[in-house]
């Protein structure tokens, strides 16, 4: 099983397709299967890799240190260094992005490019979703009524109507409520605002025009920050859009990533 090693902590891994090495990195209390559906557009032309994040899947799930996006970030590059990677673009969603915010940061000679997928800067700078979708979130997709709510912030109805296998694939993935506690606060904590000038990688912000969960005026707010940052909005997507349309969110990133291949840095 392959396995790297973080300070201590065992992060699970895959990889899929050959080229150019392309990271994804997943949403809050999600696994390296949010990735399922998207990532086989994707490896036809790089070499994906997907993980679980710790408290996931099997990852190992500590209870301490505190989880930041900071941390995460580390996770991240520990798998990097597991597959001897020098170099990778890397894509994340929701948490996933905010992860990737602190990858350009304070790993940006390790990233090639970011692609930055509804996401946000963090609740001090940025805006903040409903409280009635927060406290949702706290429950996890264990509760049904609180599944139910952010099911209808990620999915339309007809994509759920027809995809009820999917739904239920992450119900039962659902992460113990420790580890759930620990991903929320994580994401909540997140705050790169003042250092997101810094980023010095090419920038992609993808976010739909519906999305409630992570709502949609803080795209503009992220590509504004960074410099030179691409800001791509899916009309009428919702947090999951780059699931439910698969198709159209790939093909912006692999136009994005065809513009910006990896760059060997000179000593």
């Amino acid at each position: 099983m392959p396995i790297a090693d973080s300070n201590g902590c065992h992060i699970y891994y895959e990889t899929y397709g050959d080229d150019e090495p392309l990271l994804l990195v997943a949403g809050q209390a999600s696994d390296h299967h949010s990735w399922d559906g998207v990532r086989e557009g994707l490896q036809t032309r790089y070499q994906v890799i997907v993980y679980d994040h710790r408290g996931t899947g099997l990852s190992d799930k500590p209870t301490e240190p505190a989880y930041t996006t900071r941390l995460l970030a580390a996770d991240a590059i520990a798998v990097l260094d597991s597959l001897g990677i020098e170099r990778a673009h890397a894509c994340g969603v929701s948490m996933g992005g905010r992860i990737c915010q602190w990858l350009g940061i304070e790993h940006g000679a390790r990233v090639a490019s970011l692609i930055l997928c509804s996401t946000t800067p963090g609740n001090a700078h940025g805006v903040a979703r409903d409280s009635e979708i927060s406290a949702a979130m706290t429950k996890g997709l264990a509760d049904q009524e609180a599944a139910k709510l952010v099911m209808s912030t990620l999915f339309t109805p007809g994509w759920i109507a027809t995809h009820m296998e999917v739904l239920q694939a992450m119900q039962e993935r659902a992460i113990p409520p420790f580890a759930q506690a620990l991903h929320f606060q994580c994401s909540e904590a997140h705050d790169a605002w003042a250092l997101l000038p810094t980023i010095k990688n090419p920038t992609l912000v993808l976010h739909g025009s519906a999305d409630r969960l992570n709502p949609t005026a803080n795209a503009p707010l992220i590509a504004s920050a960074i410099p030179d940052a691409e800001l791509r909005i899916i009309d009428g997507g919702l947090h999951g859009a780059y699931l439910e349309r698969a198709d159209e969110c790939n093909a912006i990133v692999l136009d994005f990533l065809a513009r910006h291949p990896i760059q060997k840095i000179e000593p």
